[in-house]
């Protein structure tokens, strides 16, 4: 009943912030980014091939908005803003100039209607796995919400790796142009039909440059100016941010959940020369079954566990660590240190030359919830605090 009222709410606002900006999305191409892990990187790797391609292109992701070559914060823990600044951003981009649009697009802004009368010309879904069961209650439900941001897209952009989330969306996307990206199944847009060279870590980042591809060839952008584009990206602050090299590695990650754990560590894992030191927690009133499961998945790359605190609001923080120790088995390394700065000032201790510390959880983000409270905070800051005492 909470969830029906909040998206009436929202599909209120989405609707008369439309009307009094005149439906601006109209007046522009908008791309939307959806899935589980990606979608930032996705959707900042479209907006620099676009940039690069000569045209005027804005955008908003969870780690800012650049909107008529200003950048905008967009405020602790979202990633959709509310209908009103969606839809203010938008208009904003018209005014400006502006003829493309790349809006990062999570299942909460779809499902609570926050991106209602947006006109997408292209729907990209990157994956979908295990997270956000605490409000959509089903994977189904959960996958059905991603899949609505491409059946409102004139093209769709689809990930042909991810079996389940390809055959449910082809299924419901008829008389729709589809484009696959892919490495491993058949795809329109694959590293053989559409190779690049990129400075990104990691297979998952591999994925995030050609569902970039793919969405930027849609729009008849030159393969040529997607290679140099991506060649040339540095990435996103806070995704696999390598913010310390000697003595040993320091790398800060935003993963949050089961398979962005496992997709990060394993890559970090295969260049790491020593021990992988990994400090990460959860975050509190969200979905508490990913909890066990993340766990698991460090438990498979990480030397040494190190649990604390990520956003635990109201909830106990030591509950939480519980929760993610249940899914690490027997004779692994854990450490339970619920103050994030013990937590990182321990493993940064702990580490030795050749080593790598692994940080995930909080990424970009500039604040972190304690209680009913947000206190400034910063993973980065907070690294290089600790090093200036070590070092």
């Amino acid at each position: 009943m909470i969830a029906r009222v909040k998206g009436l709410y929202h599909w209120f606002e989405a609707l008369l912030a439309s009307v009094w900006f005149q439906f601006p999305s109209s007046k522009l191409t908008v791309i939307g980014v959806t899935g589980t892990d990606g979608k930032t990187t996705t959707t900042t790797l479209i907006y620099e091939i676009l940039k690069a391609n000569g045209l005027n292109v804005s955008m908003i992701t969870s780690v800012h908005a650049v909107v008529g070559g200003v950048v905008y914060d967009t405020g602790f823990h979202v990633t959709n803003p509310r209908g009103w600044q969606v839809q203010k951003y938008l208009a904003t981009a018209v005014r400006h100039g502006d003829t493309h649009f790349v809006l990062e697009t999570t299942s909460h802004g779809l499902s609570q209607h926050r991106v209602d009368f947006v006109r997408f010309a292209v729907g990209v879904i990157t994956n979908v796995t295990h997270e956000h069961l605490d409000w959509h209650k089903t994977f189904d439900a959960y996958l059905k919400a991603k899949i609505s941001l491409l059946k409102r897209a004139r093209i769709a952009v689809i990930n042909r790796d991810e079996a389940a989330v390809y055959n449910q969306a082809t299924s419901m996307l008829k008389n729709k142009r589809v484009v696959t990206y892919g490495i491993r199944r058949d795809a329109l847009v694959s590293p053989k039909s559409h190779p690049f060279q990129s400075l990104l870590l990691g297979e998952f980042n591999r994925y995030n440059c050609l569902a970039a591809i793919a969405a930027t060839e849609a729009l008849d952008v030159p393969l040529k100016i997607a290679q140099k584009a991506i060649a040339s990206f540095h990435g996103v602050k806070g995704r696999m941010e390598v913010v310390a090299t000697k003595p040993f590695r320091v790398i800060i990650d935003f993963a949050h959940t089961p398979n962005a754990i496992e997709q990060a560590l394993k890559t970090v894992r295969a260049t790491s020369k020593y021990q992988l030191i990994h400090v990460f927690g959860s975050a509190a009133l969200r979905d508490r079954t990913k909890r066990p499961l993340m766990g698991k998945a460090s438990a498979r790359y990480a030397d040494t566990i190190v649990l604390t605190e990520e956003d635990y609001r109201t909830e106990d923080v030591h509950v939480i660590i519980d929760e993610i120790a249940s899914g690490i088995p027997p004779g692994k390394l854990v450490v339970r240190l619920p103050d994030r700065e013990e937590a990182i000032a321990f493993a940064l201790s702990e580490a030795k030359s050749g080593d790598c510390v692994m940080i995930t959880g909080k990424g970009h983000e500039k604040s972190i919830a304690r209680g009913k409270v947000e206190y400034p905070w910063s993973d980065q800051e907070t690294v290089k605090k600790v090093m200036r005492t070590i070092c």
